[in-house]
C-alpha cells in the first residue's frame, strides 16, 4: 500500500510533444497551408514556429512548468494579394486545435465597421464587433486606417483606446490580427506605441515572384475548369512581367483580376464565332483560353513606348 502511494504522488515529469501534436491535429492545417498558397517560404516557417511553441507551451502546461498565457496578438504587414486573410484563417485554426481559443473563426473587419459617423457612434459599433469576434480571432485589414491625425473630428482614436483595452484585459479570449502595407503599419505603429507593445509576432508577407504568380493562375484556372496551351502561357507571363512593373499591382488578387477578364474575353470570342456559323462549342473550345484572350489586354498597349 506504502509503495502504490509513492508511486501515485510520484509528480509527472515527461510530456509526450508527438501525441499532443497527433490529438491536436494542427498538422493537417499546416498541410493545407503547404498545398493551398503558393510560395510565402518565410511566412509559412513563421506559422511553423509559431505553432511548434504553442505546442511545447501546452506540454510545459502539463507538467506545472507554463510561463503563463502567452500574448498571441499579431501583425501581417505585406502588399494586397499576398494571402494574408487565408493565413489568418489558418492561424485561427491552429489556435482553436490547441485550445488557445474557444471558437474556431475569424471575423474580418475593416475601419468603417469599427468607426462611427458622428459622436457616441464609435464605441457601441467597436463593442458589437467585439463580442462577435470574442473567442476567436479578429482580423483587422488596413488597420493604420484607424488612425488619422490630419482629422481632429475622427473617431478613430476612440476605436483604439476600446482595442487595446480589450487586447490587454481579455487576451486570454480574444486575438487580434493586424494587417496592411509593411510602410505604413510601421507608421501606424510609431503613432500607437501601444499596440506595438501588445502585438506578440510581426509576419512580414512577401510579394510573390514572376513563377509563383503563372503557379497561381494555373491553380486558379484549374479550380473554374479552364486551361490554356503553351502560347496562351507566354502570353500570361508576358502579361505578368509589364503588369507587376506597373502601380497598384496587388499579387494573387490582381492575377484573378486578369484571369477574370480573359474568361469574358473568350466568351465573346467563341459567341461571335457562333454568330458566324461555327456551330456547337465542344467542351476543349470552352475551357481553352488562348493567347488572343490575354494579349487583348490594355497591358500591352500602355507598355508600348
Amino acid at each position: 500500500m506504502h509503495d502504490e502511494a509513492t508511486l501515485e504522488e510520484v509528480p509527472q515529469t515527461r510530456a509526450d510533444l508527438m501525441a499532443l501534436y497527433r490529438e491536436s491535429r494542427i498538422g493537417e492545417v499546416l498541410a493545407e497551408l503547404d498545398r493551398d498558397l503558393i510560395g510565402l517560404a518565410p511566412v509559412k516557417t513563421r506559422i511553423r514556429e509559431i505553432a511548434a511553441h504553442l505546442l511545447v507551451e501546452r506540454a510545459r502546461a502539463t507538467l506545472g512548468i507554463a510561463s503563463g498565457a502567452p500574448t498571441l496578438h499579431m501583425c501581417f504587414s505585406g502588399n494586397p494579394g499576398t494571402g494574408k486573410t487565408t493565413v489568418a484563417l489558418r492561424m485561427a485554426q491552429v489556435l482553436h486545435r490547441l485550445g488557445y481559443i474557444r471558437r474556431n473563426q475569424l471575423v474580418s473587419v475593416t475601419r468603417d465597421d469599427l468607426v462611427g459617423q458622428y459622436i457616441g457612434h464609435t464605441a457601441p459599433k467597436t463593442r458589437e464587433v467585439l463580442k462577435r469576434a470574442m473567442g476567436g480571432v479578429l482580423f483587422i485589414d488596413e488597420a493604420y486606417y484607424l488612425y488619422r491625425p490630419e482629422n481632429e473630428r475622427d473617431y478613430g482614436q476612440e476605436a483604439i483606446e476600446i482595442l487595446l483595452q480589450t487586447m490587454e484585459n481579455q487576451r486570454d479570449d480574444l486575438v487580434v490580427i493586424l494587417a496592411g502595407y509593411e510602410s505604413r503599419m510601421e507608421t501606424f505603429f510609431l503613432s500607437n506605441p501601444g499596440f506595438r507593445s501588445r502585438i506578440a509576432h510581426h509576419i512580414a508577407f512577401p510579394d510573390y515572384e514572376l513563377h509563383e504568380l503563372l503557379k497561381i493562375a494555373e491553380h486558379m484556372l484549374a479550380d473554374m475548369h479552364y486551361r490554356f496551351d503553351e502560347n496562351a502561357r507566354r502570353a500570361l507571363e508576358d502579361y505578368l512581367a509589364r503588369r507587376t512593373r506597373q502601380p497598384n499591382f496587388a499579387n494573387a488578387r490582381s492575377v484573378r483580376n486578369a484571369l477574370d477578364r480573359a474568361r469574358l474575353r473568350q466568351a465573346n470570342r467563341l459567341f461571335a464565332a457562333a454568330e458566324r456559323g461555327s456551330g456547337p462549342a465542344d467542351a476543349d473550345a470552352l475551357m481553352q483560353l488562348d493567347a488572343c484572350d490575354i494579349r487583348a489586354s490594355r497591358v500591352f498597349t500602355e507598355s508600348q513606348p
